[in-house]
């Protein structure tokens, strides 16, 4: 039997703390599956969103896209997933199907898209109502906790990564500075070694705890950002939102080297000489994803048996998670618990 209501954490004002509420469990629409939330996971793009960093969230809003749930309901139409089956939600929660870019297998940039836990409401709470299209099965290799990042950490880690390796210039793409060491980059070092790349670590200065992670991991060589790495790079990969990463990334790649900025929101980027950018060096951005890498990923993921590190909370700590990932506490991801 579905409840009426439901346990929320609830974002009323950008740059306020989130706020215990009860709401009514949602209906599922048209298209809709409702689900029961196992797992959330938190991403720094909550954080966004929470610290006022985004503009425009959908108030009051229930924050959270990496959801792990089981479908209990179904709205009319739907029925790709089964009663009880498991699914995860990603960030991507809607497209128009019908945009250039949505027509160009480039729905990530659909201008009229519709996102988990920012324009929709998301899964920091018992129950989730998702449009059915976006919700992708997922490996049964991974419990809960550890599928939860997955859905974010790894699917745009993932993206990110293959946009450095599928279009190189210069030679093929072997050795990959992953610039900021959480949650993305803890699954992505580890895909990258087991495809047989060098991967070196570039944390915050001082942060030990990070760089003894990432060696752990199989990194060849972890240290701080601001080092130069002993040779130069093929590909960087920058996860950290910290704008200045991106000259010092420049700076570490060979010619011909691609610098991929992996999240949605970065401090701005300071000037910096155009010599670091000659020589056929490419600087883009990742935004979002298509339902297409999602599939590829979690199918790689089946496949790799990645390590998940990840620390769980009550859902009523969200707070705590997000303040934990604030101050850079975490050493991968941390996942909420209904």
């Amino acid at each position: 039997m579905i409840p009426q209501t439901m346990r929320a954490m609830v974002l009323e004002r950008p740059g306020a703390p989130l706020h215990a509420r009860t709401l009514p469990v949602p209906t599922p629409a048209r298209g809709q599956v409702l689900l029961r939330v196992a797992a959330c996971a938190v991403c720094r793009t909550d954080l966004h969103v929470v610290d006022g960093e985004l503009p425009d969230p959908a108030l009051p809003l229930v924050p959270g896209h990496e959801i792990v749930g089981h479908v209990i309901a179904h709205g009319d139409g739907a029925g790709r997933h089964p009663i009880g089956s498991r699914v995860g939600v990603p960030w991507l929660g809607w497209t128009c199907g019908q945009c250039r870019y949505c027509r160009a297998d480039a729905e990530n940039l659909c201008p009229s898209a519709r996102f988990t836990g920012y324009t929709l409401q998301g899964g920091y709470a018992e129950y989730v109502a998702a449009d059915e299209r976006f919700c992708f099965a997922l490996p049964a290799t991974y419990d809960d906790v550890h599928a939860a990042p997955l859905l974010c950490a790894g699917l745009i880690g993932h993206r990110a990564y293959r946009m450095a390796r599928e279009h190189p210039f210069g030679g093929p793409v072997d050795r990959v500075g992953l610039y900021g060491f959480g949650a993305a980059a803890h699954l992505i070092a580890q895909l990258a070694v087991a495809e047989g790349c060098e991967v070196l670590a570039f944390t915050r200065p001082g942060d030990a705890a990070a760089q003894q992670h990432a060696r752990d991991l199989g990194a060849c060589w972890a240290g701080d950002a601001d080092q130069p790495p002993a040779q130069a790079l093929d590909a960087a990969l920058i996860f950290a939102p910290v704008g200045a990463l991106v000259p010092a990334a420049l700076a570490a790649l060979r010619p011909g080297g691609t610098l991929i900025c992996a999240g949605i929101h970065m401090s701005d980027i300071p000037s910096f000489p155009y010599r670091l950018l000659w020589q056929e060096r490419s600087v883009r951005s990742v935004a979002n994803l298509t339902r297409e890498d999602g599939d590829r990923f979690l199918a790689r993921a089946a496949g790799v048996a990645l390590r998940v590190d990840a620390a769980h909370y009550p859902l009523a700590r969200a707070n705590e998670a997000l303040d934990d990932l604030r101050q850079g506490r975490l050493q991968g991801a941390a996942v909420l618990l209904p």
